[in-house]
């Protein structure tokens, strides 16, 4: 693009294409009341002579401009939209405060387009001539904008360029001393903040992810870090020295900073803050659960591979407590679905978890029941039980969850563009393939599940590990039957041991519904648990999934082993925590504990009929469901009914 000849005009170009033309005076034209040397020609710059043309000085870029009369201006990538052959990069750049936004055909251009707005901005302060010029040769350069014409945002994606712009706003700012660290590794940025601190290989007999344990210490205080090589030990081992000495979190590693958070959090300031769990507990979560396992796996080392790994810990204050410890990555064949409750269903690490949750949850009731109030971490409330002041769970899962957060989630190291070629799908419902891995998107055809269907072979369908724990964000974790009982009970926290994208991860267990929720009964909510990456971030493993699921609850003296296809353990017999074996105790309450509770008994003998008589819990799931059909997201897809009209055993 050009100024046009017969003007003192220049074309202004803004983020989203040409903008109108402004007259600006031309450096010519401020010079012309100053004396010319002799001898000097028409076509001469000021201050030239015939004898010696002085050479004139080169206009500055916008950047170079920007960055001498603004020293410590940031630059973010915070978007690529259009086609992968003609890419539209959107850049900020964020000075004193205020945030500017350009874009164009190459982050080369985006920036020198960011660079043009916040000139303009700032012209009135100094160098006014000098911005004009430096904004004049970036025009002439056609960095500003896209080649001249408008860029329509990109409605596919998820971040809309507000929520971008206040997401950079939001975004922490380190201090200067870790500003310019940002770029390096964390092992770089320990030995420059740091000099000759000394790293140690402590153990090289864990298992294949995490072989070998490397320490550091700095100032008197030791951190650890595992990996399955000295190198990406020793790069943990720093993380987590600089999570705890310079508050810099893990995830700024593996992550871009800028991400679609909710609004109601951005505002706020450091989404990590926010949203996060302190570093140190995130990775003491983490270490209980592995330590868990590789205990249980001691005198079981054939069940010890593993594709997923799943773990509960409650917290109180600073004590921690570790509750289940899980693995699996496959569902039950439609054979052997029972019309009983003694297989099954579900075996994938966090859905055994959650049920292993629901069985400590019972064992804590029964407490009462045996006049040890004390010992329990429930006391009465309003209707039933409630949890104690200051006790809350944590879910732990080494990578994202099946389903919407996994599909989407680039890999730590991937660039901060979301390019995924089904990006339009994000938020979809997904379903399990029976007996196998992965996901597929539910189909309208398919919410309904008939028995004789999946005899005749019919896929059997069973909801995704995301779409379950959206659903946990709403209903609690406790499950329809405990709902007699107690309050709703949701996670605080889900810390990951790898596979971390908050925007992915946000979406996938609470925001894609947050706008279409409503008329929840109270006590029932829309939770958004805090999200964390542990230091030691597991590498994926790579071979078949094995096809038995381990559990462990707090209490038991070794796991149990469970054959995903049939759903029961080696020897044939039902889990203690199937269906049947967690309605067994639920009986068994609801005769102890009939004077704290209005459970009405005689309908509850039935298993189908017991769930459905907690009317604010039956509210909250259909509110639930509608939620996702109003989001456009599909329906919800329920096994056939068959499956629950069974009777408690005696």
């Amino acid at each position: 693009m050009e100024s046009p000849s017969n003007n003192n005009s220049v074309v202004v170009v803004s983020p989203g294409g040409v903008g109108p033309v402004k007259p600006i005076q031309a450096p010519q034209q401020q010079q012309q009341n100053h004396k010319r040397p002799a001898g000097d020609t028409e076509n001469d710059g000021p201050y030239t002579s015939s004898k010696k043309k002085q050479k004139t000085p080169q206009p500055k870029n916008a950047v170079c401009a920007l960055n001498e009369l603004k020293t410590g201006a940031v630059y973010k990538v915070i978007s690529q939209t259009g086609p992968t052959h003609a890419p539209i990069f959107t850049m900020v750049v964020q000075v004193d405060g205020q945030c500017y936004e350009g874009k164009g055909r190459t982050k080369k251009m985006a920036k020198h387009a960011a660079a043009e707005l916040a000139l303009r901005n700032i012209v009135q302060f100094r160098n006014s001539s000098e911005v004009h010029q430096a904004i004049n040769a970036a025009v002439q350069g056609g960095v500003g904008g896209v080649g001249g014409f408008s860029v329509e945002p990109d409605f596919t994606s998820d971040v809309t360029e507000k929520d971008l712009m206040n997401a950079f706003k939001a975004c922490p700012q380190e201090p200067k001393a870790m500003n310019k660290f940002m770029d390096k590794g964390p092992v770089a940025i320990i030995n420059e903040l740091y000099p000759g601190v000394v790293y140690k290989c402590v153990a090289d007999n864990g298992e294949s992810y995490a072989k070998f344990t490397v320490s550091v210490t700095i100032d008197g205080e030791s951190f650890e870090g595992t990996g399955p090589s000295k190198k990406l030990a020793k790069a943990a081992a720093s993380k987590a020295a600089l999570a705890k000495l310079r508050n810099v979190h893990s995830s700024s590693f593996h992550m871009p900073m800028i991400t679609k958070m909710p609004q109601s959090h951005m505002k706020f300031g450091n989404w990590q803050e926010q949203l996060s769990l302190p570093q140190t507990l995130a990775d003491k979560i983490g270490k209980l659960v592995n330590q868990k396992f590789s205990e249980l796996m001691q005198n079981k080392p054939q069940h010890a591979r593993r594709k997923v790994l799943a773990g509960i810990v409650q917290t109180q204050g600073q004590q921690c407590d570790i509750i289940c410890v899980t693995t699996g990555t496959k569902c039950v064949s439609g054979e052997h679905l029972s019309v009983s409750g003694r297989a099954l269903n579900d075996c994938h690490a966090e859905v055994i978890a959650r049920r292993c949750l629901c069985e400590y949850l019972y064992n804590q009731l029964k407490l009462h029941t045996e006049d040890k109030q004390s010992e329990s971490i429930f006391e009465p409330g309003p209707k039933g039980f409630k949890l104690k002041d200051g006790i809350q769970f944590h879910l732990y899962i080494n990578t994202a969850p099946c389903g919407d957060a996994r599909i989407f989630s680039p890999h730590e190291d991937s660039d901060s563009v979301d390019k995924h070629p089904n990006r339009r799908a994000r938020g979809q419902l997904r379903t399990k393939i029976e007996s196998g891995e992965g996901t597929i998107p539910v189909k309208t055809s398919e919410s309904i599940q008939t028995w004789d269907g999946v005899l005749m072979g019919q896929r059997l369908l069973t909801m995704s590990c995301s779409d379950k724990i959206a659903r946990w964000n709403v209903l609690g974790i406790q499950g329809s039957l405990l709902s007699h009982f107690i309050e709703p009970i949701y996670f605080h926290s889900i810390v990951l041991g790898s596979l971390l994208n908050p925007s992915h991860m946000y979406r996938a267990v609470c925001g894609r519904i947050e706008n279409t929720i409503q008329g929840l009964p109270p006590p029932y909510r829309l939770n958004k648990p805090l999200m964390s990456l542990i230091t030691s971030s597991e590498v994926r493993q790579p071979g078949k999934a094995p096809n038995y699921s381990v559990n462990w609850t707090t209490g038991q003296l070794e796991a149990e082993i469970i054959n995903c296809t049939t759903g029961k353990d080696e020897l044939g017999k039902p889990s203690r925590i199937s269906k049947q074996g967690l309605f067994g105790k639920f009986h068994y309450l609801l005769s102890q504990l009939d004077t704290i509770t209005d459970v009405d008994k005689t309908i509850c003998t039935n298993y189908l009929d017991a769930k459905a008589s907690v009317q604010n819990y039956a509210l909250a799931k259909h509110q639930l469901k509608d939620a996702f059909a109003r989001a456009q997201l599909g329906c919800w897809v329920k096994k056939p009914m068959e499956q629950d009209m069974f009777e408690v055993s005696v």
